[in-house]
């Protein structure tokens, strides 16, 4: 290796890290607004079983890791929830599920990129599954999901 010359050094070395920390964000830099996108097409093929048709259209929500996808049979959510009808979602994760690990689920009312009020806390015992969750107020909805060791984050808007 001698003769071999290093341009740069640790000059590039900073600029890669400045250059992949402005593509993904950097910890601490303020978080992007809340923003739940409802999809309305053809769920993954990892989100089908129990459906009929083998290319189900369902109003869903992926997760940002897209580890976790919202099914909501239940659209538009609403809060308060309807008389004749419930806020139902079908979580399905696309991973295996670790057995008796519940789908914990912490939620932040927001404003932009503000909280409003404080965060409440769901769960849906046995990990993603059918549930009916509930939240206390109209408005977009920043969670944190963790089960089965995973985590995932998505914004929900009830109205």
């Amino acid at each position: 290796m001698s003769g071999m010359r290093v341009v740069g050094g640790p000059l590039v070395v900073v600029a890669a890290i400045a250059a992949a920390l402005a593509l993904h964000g950097a910890a601490g830099a303020a978080p992007a607004p809340c923003r739940a996108q409802v999809r309305q097409g053809v769920l993954p093929a990892w989100a089908r079983a129990g459906f009929s048709d083998p290319r189900p259209r369902m109003p869903h929500v992926f997760g940002r890791a897209h580890e976790i996808v919202a099914i909501v049979f239940g659209y538009p959510l609403l809060a308060p929830p309807a008389k004749n009808r419930s806020n139902k979602i079908l979580w399905v994760s696309r991973r295996r599920v670790r057995p008796l690990s519940d789908l914990r689920i912490s939620a932040q009312r927001m404003a932009g990129r503000r909280a409003i009020g404080r965060p409440v806390a769901r769960r849906v015992v046995g990990g993603p599954n059918p549930s009916i969750i509930d939240l206390p107020a109209a408005g977009c909805w920043r969670t944190t999901l963790r089960w089965s060791g995973r985590t995932d984050h998505m914004d929900l808007r009830y109205r």
